[in-house]
């Protein structure tokens, strides 16, 4: 199957597997497994951060990191379509009592900086705290340039917030914009990379901060149920991610554009500005997509068909493979007319 639907259906390769069959381990929670070690400590050389810690998933990652900024009864300022406020199943508020304060997002993906200014509570016994600005990097593919990224980590110095990113597609952003990660995470104070989209490994996230950070998330880590042990073997697969599968995010970008300007030129209607990394919308009438999901799985091509349809291009598909999705979706049309 072409598998369209996201970059997290990505299967290990043999090398990769490979790289995790003669991982060394030990146990991670007593913190003596030399391959996690080793995961993060690269973590850590990427992101100029002192500290960095391996987790299971991407959720767990984002909770652990919004534990450990914030207190119960405090909040964090987070886009209205956030990942970590809308498709994380309310975590934060329902385990840690922390309230989110949701902000419309623009149209770039960022957060208007007067907007999160005035969102700031005043030191209030009405108030919750406000302790964290939390951004995404990539937001549906969308990356934050350099320099909203300065404004918005001076604003948090002036207002005296911490600033999170949830980088689950980081990567996509440092390789569109041509920059080391480490010039785009000088201007936070924590963040999560993911390991299992388009890097390819089969599980795993990284939460990068400070050393005394770290250490209060590695307690929130174990005590919601992330403590692993021989977790070596499958950090393994995200020191070969990292150290093979960084660069060629270039070539899912560049897929995303092609299958665009095909998509285009057969008279799909793509919503603007189109793909800037691995992540393509368009719109379609909902008739025309309850018609096209099903359609498409009977040809051997799986996607998440809506009105708003998202198709994400990733390590597992090749250029082939999009030219056999864009002849499908021409028969397609024509047997609509």
């Amino acid at each position: 199957m072409i598998d369209l639907r996201s970059d997290t259906v990505t299967r290990p390769s043999d090398a990769m597997r490979q790289a995790m069959y003669q991982a060394e381990v030990g146990d991670d929670v007593y913190g003596d497994d030399p391959t996690v070690n080793a995961l993060q400590a690269l973590a850590c050389k990427l992101t100029g951060k002192e500290a960095a810690l391996f987790l299971p998933t991407g959720t767990q990652a984002n909770l652990v990191a919004l534990l450990s900024h914030c207190e119960r009864g405090e909040e964090y300022i987070v886009g209205q379509k956030a990942h970590n406020y809308m498709y994380e199943a309310g975590g934060a508020a329902v385990l840690g009592s922390i309230q989110p304060q949701p902000l419309e997002m623009a149209d770039d993906g960022s957060l208007p900086l007067d907007k999160v200014a005035a969102a700031i509570k005043a030191d209030d016994i009405h108030f919750a705290r406000t302790r964290l600005l939390s951004l995404e990097n990539t937001h549906s593919g969308k990356v934050l340039p350099l320099d909203y990224l300065q404004r918005a980590f001076a604003l948090t110095r002036e207002k005296g917030l911490a600033l999170h990113i949830d980088g689950a597609r980081i990567l996509n952003a440092a390789v569109s914009l041509g920059v080391p990660l480490s010039d785009m995470t000088r201007y936070c104070d924590t963040l999560t990379i993911c390991l299992s989209k388009g890097l390819g490994a089969p599980v795993g996230s990284l939460l990068c901060g400070s050393a005394e950070y770290i250490k209060r998330a590695n307690r929130w880590r174990k005590m919601t149920g992330g403590g692993m042990r021989q977790s070596g073997i499958l950090a393994a697969a995200g020191i070969y991610a990292l150290e093979n599968n960084v660069q060629r995010l270039q070539d899912d970008h560049d897929n995303a554009r092609w299958l665009e300007q095909q998509l285009r030129a057969i008279g799909v209607e793509i919503v603007e500005p189109g793909a800037q990394t691995n992540i393509l919308y368009l719109r379609q009438s909902a008739e025309m997509a309850a018609k096209l999901g099903p359609w498409m799985r009977e040809h051997g091509v799986l996607l998440s068909a809506g009105p708003l349809t998202r198709l994400i291009t990733h390590i597992d598909i090749s250029r082939q493979d999009l030219q056999t999705v864009v002849e499908l979706w021409q028969r397609f049309l024509q047997q609509q007319d």
